[in-house]
């Protein structure tokens, strides 16, 4: 088969002909073959100004220029490619323009599309493996084709959003992700957690765009309502339950487990009752913070029962749990109203202090637990979300550049249209 044939099958070279072909065994570092294809410019084909696209026919210099191209079965392949410097009457000596080739690329645009189609699966650092390329070129190489397919971040239309902080690195160091719960789409991705870190959402989101935000979703982070009360005093703040209910789990659950195991501690020098009650609390932490629904082994049933009844204050915060969430049940605010009123009652009535105080404390949060009634939002998708980072990061070994970190966010979860 002639090479204009071949060339044809296999997509060519717009504006160029094969001049001849060389394969040398174990030419490359992996010790696979190596493929070199020389190609040679077709006569009368016209050239364009890589800046301004304007055809022209002359030529002031021709450079033959090495370029990687995707593999020929199991050989690494190159091009010989005879690029010329155009004479353009407008912007003077330029690199002609090659569809197949961009500017002062060392890659056609086949080969490129082709790392960064596997390195949306798959680290980089086995891509570069796999093609023989160093980390940072693919990395770049990602990053041009997530930039290009995401584009500039678009925030017309959002209504509500939803804002939570994942841990990007050791050392307490968070990032704030802010997504369209009713897409799943993430709209934002920044480090810090402080108001300042949230700022530039809302300066990207504009005048208009914050006045048209009709509810937030967050966890009880001051920095995070207040930055969104200073930009969109409008919006409703919607207090999300799984972080409620973690934070009554460390501050009361915890905290009553702790005080109660100290106290037994002081009272069971002489009481081999009260030793044997502090002996069925001491270790049950994960016990008491966990679901009923899901403490589903017998052993650790007969367990929750039998330290539920062995101690008063734990069988008091631990039943409160379960009638805090109830409040995000209610569809009407009323409801809510009297079912709040009631159990604050009971925390009151408890006289347990680290109850009483987170009593106290989240009657001030009231209003944004009442909110879900008209915006039943959590941040469930946005707990989704972080795991997903935390595969991404496990994956990569960690980010170096936070830009593309968050560029990968993006890509993993652009919403549904």
């Amino acid at each position: 088969m002639a090479y204009d044939e071949i060339t044809t099958l296999l997509g060519g070279w717009a504006g160029f002909e094969i001049r001849a072909v060389e394969r040398t065994p174990g030419g490359t570092r992996t010790g696979a073959p190596q493929i070199t294809i020389e190609l040679s410019a077709l006569p009368g084909h016209p050239r364009y100004c890589s800046r301004c696209g304007r055809a022209t026919t002359e030529v002031h210099d021709v450079t033959i220029r090495r370029v990687r191209e995707l593999p020929i079965l199991d050989a690494e392949t190159w091009l010989l490619v005879p690029q010329a410097r155009v004479r353009c009457p407008d912007c003077g000596p330029t690199v002609e323009a090659l569809p197949w080739l961009d500017r002062y690329a060392r890659m056609t645009t086949r080969f490129a599309d082709s790392v960064a189609r596997l390195a949306q699966v798959l680290p980089v650092r086995q891509v570069a493996q796999w093609f023989g390329l160093s980390w940072d070129t693919v990395k770049r190489i990602d990053y041009s084709a997530l930039a290009a397919r995401l584009g500039p971040i678009d925030l017309t239309g959002v209504r509500v959003i939803a804002i939570d902080e994942f841990a990007i690195q050791r050392g307490h160091r968070y990032a704030t992700t802010v997504v369209d719960p009713t897409t799943t789409r993430v709209l934002w991705v920044g480090r810090g957690r402080a108001r300042e870190d949230v700022r530039p959402f809302f300066a990207l989101l504009g005048p208009a765009g914050c006045h048209a935000l009709e509810a937030a979703v967050m966890d009880m982070s001051e920095a995070y309502e207040q930055e969104t009360r200073a930009h969109c005093p409008q919006a409703v703040i919607v207090y999300d339950l799984f972080h409620v209910v973690a934070k009554y789990g460390r501050e009361v659950i915890d905290r009553v487990r702790v005080d109660e195991t100290n106290r037994l501690g002081r009272a069971a020098t002489h009481d081999r009752r009260t030793t044997a009650i502090r002996r069925v609390i001491k270790g049950t932490r994960w016990l008491l913070l966990r679901n009923r629904a899901n403490v589903t082994r017998p052993a650790d049933r007969v367990r929750l029962r039998e330290l539920l009844a062995a101690n008063r204050h734990l069988w008091v915060v631990y039943v409160l749990k379960d009638a805090l969430k109830h409040l995000w049940a209610y569809r009407y605010p009323r409801a809510g109203q009297r079912a709040w009123r009631q159990w604050y009652g009971w925390a009151i009535r408890s006289r347990i202090p680290p109850l009483v105080a987170f009593a106290r404390n989240l009657k001030r949060k009231l209003p944004g637990i009442l909110a879900h009634c008209h915006y039943p939002l959590h941040t469930g998708v946005l707990e989704g979300i972080n795991n997903t980072i935390k595969v991404l990061k496990r994956m990569a070994y960690g980010f170096r550049d936070d830009g593309y970190f968050f560029l990968k966010i993006r890509a993993a979860f652009p919403g549904i249209p």
